[in-house]
């Protein structure tokens, strides 16, 4: 009995060092990259820490209804008119069928169609900036049915926002979300007017976040693009409308399409709401946006370039130029430098990083960590505006002044209206009020920089040289394509 069960003992300890040599073969002394056969072998042993109890779990019954109940009373059908349609959007309908933009409406060649989104009881409204740029009139319709003229408080061709202001009270708002906390795959939903079909609700999930599509930077190199993407359908008409998360907060503006027909084709962007509310913060505040910028050029990293650098992940934006008297310059950034976060928020592409600083105002202070001859260093950097000091830009209200003699509507232009338009001078026919301009072919836009070759700096100058002259005006100027044009215009 006695040798049976010695003889059972040394059988299971023989046994069991066979399986913890066989063990040690697999996990130690093989080639890891020839450890299995096959590689669903290799998978079904890794899976095994591959899933994580903490993953999110979704319903599998998920009800949009809640979401969609709550915001959309809060958007809005915007109608603009126009003295004539704008040789801008028709060439965008022409020549550019992947923007989504306006809506035009059968039979009304002057009028287009947008949505928007109520952020305040009292009326305050986002929408596109190319919903109403140019409009010689904005009309607001509730979802009730109710109709108001709209004002326009400002607008940013940089980040193709715009903010209205509707004389009303007790008016259904959208409270912003987090637009950082987005989840690629998380569920959303977008509201708009998509072809006149008003309070349309769609949903999609999130498909990528900090996206450059390249329709705003054509513009201006000033321009902020990290759209949201998601695939919940988006049409003509949607633009300015809301694109909320399921407690229906807003975390983005619908803005513009992917598609080779002009229609959805599957992919949609949105600005994201961290940066709307700071646009619409300062639009609201002063008339105009305030940008923030380092002053340097930078370059995404790809696998090529981190090899090229020696690092042992892809991570960051690459450093390519500082320009001298800038934020940059003053921190001690240089050329080189490989920028990993901005306050504690890691970077990984130059979208992003053009979001997170569009987010701060001149005379700010952020933080960066970069990375420096594999050190990484933290600066602090005051930021400054594009004229390389601290001073806020506030605009004022462009005033009209009315001239019964040329038939017009004129203002001035701002400081930025001018530098947008790379003018030093000049005076915008806002709208034509009757046929004397529009029968020699001036149109609704177009900017008198010079009358009888003398440069023109108000719309009072302009009124006073037409008054003074005897027999005709010789009138330079461009139109709202940025063309030279020169007209005679007779007393």
């Amino acid at each position: 009995m006695n040798k049976n069960i010695s003889w059972i003992g040394v059988l299971i300890i023989a046994l069991t060092a066979s399986l913890g040599a066989l063990y040690l073969d697999r996990s130690f002394f093989r080639d890891p990259q020839q450890s299995f056969r096959f590689i669903s072998e290799r998978q079904n042993d890794d899976l095994r820490s591959y899933f994580s109890d903490t993953l999110p779990a979704f319903s599998a019954n998920v009800n949009f209804v809640s979401a969609a109940q709550k915001v959309k009373s809060s958007v809005v059908y915007i109608r603009t008119s126009y003295q004539e349609m704008p040789q801008s959007l028709k060439r965008m309908h022409e020549n550019v069928p992947d923007l989504e933009d306006f809506f035009k409406e059968p039979n009304r060649q002057n009028q287009s169609s947008g949505s928007g989104v109520i952020l305040t009881e009292n009326g305050f409204i986002v929408t596109n900036h190319h919903v109403i740029n140019e409009a010689s009139s904005i009309e607001i319709i509730l979802e009730n049915k109710q109709s108001f003229q709209a004002e326009l408080v400002g607008s940013d061709p940089t980040t193709d926002l715009a903010l209205l202001k509707v004389n009303a009270t007790g008016l259904p708002f959208i409270k912003y979300g987090n637009s950082d906390q987005l989840q690629v795959g998380e569920w959303v939903l977008a509201i708009g007017n998509p072809f006149d079909l008003t309070s349309t609700v769609t949903a999609g999930i999130i498909s990528g976040k900090g996206r450059s599509i390249n329709i705003l930077r054509e513009k201006s190199n000033l321009a902020i693009e990290s759209f949201i993407q998601t695939d919940a359908a988006v049409n003509p008409g949607n633009s300015g409308g809301a694109l909320v998360n399921l407690k229906g907060e807003l975390i983005g503006i619908n803005t513009a399409i992917a598609s080779p027909t002009g229609s959805y084709s599957g992919y949609s962007f949105a600005v994201p709401s961290d940066l709307v509310k700071k646009v619409i913060d300062d639009l609201q505040k002063y008339g105009a946006v305030q940008r923030a910028l380092l002053g340097i050029t930078i370059l995404d990293i790809d696998s090529k370039m981190s090899r090229e650098l020696g690092m042992s992940e892809i991570q960051g934006v690459y450093v390519r130029a500082v320009t001298e008297g800038s934020a940059a310059y003053f921190a001690k950034v240089q050329k080189g430098d490989i920028i990993l976060a901005i306050n504690e928020k890691k970077i990984n592409s130059v979208p992003q990083l053009q979001e997170l600083v569009g987010r701060f105002r001149p005379g700010e202070k952020i933080k960066l960590q970069i990375k420096r001859d594999d050190k990484i260093l933290e600066l602090a950097v005051l930021l400054k505006n594009q004229n390389g000091n601290t001073r806020m830009a506030i605009e004022k209200p462009q005033e009209s002044t009315y001239s019964k003699e040329l038939e017009a509507e004129l203002i001035d232009l701002s400081e930025s209206a001018l530098k947008e338009l790379n003018l030093s001078n000049g005076v915008k026919i806002k709208k034509l009020l009757g046929p004397k301009l529009n029968s020699i072919g001036i149109t609704n836009g177009f900017v008198i920089l010079k009358m009888d070759k003398k440069p023109v700096q108000s719309a009072k100058e302009v009124i006073q040289i037409y008054n003074k002259s005897k027999e005709a005006v010789l009138l330079e100027g461009i139109n709202s394509e940025g063309e030279r044009q020169f007209f005679a215009l007779a007393k």
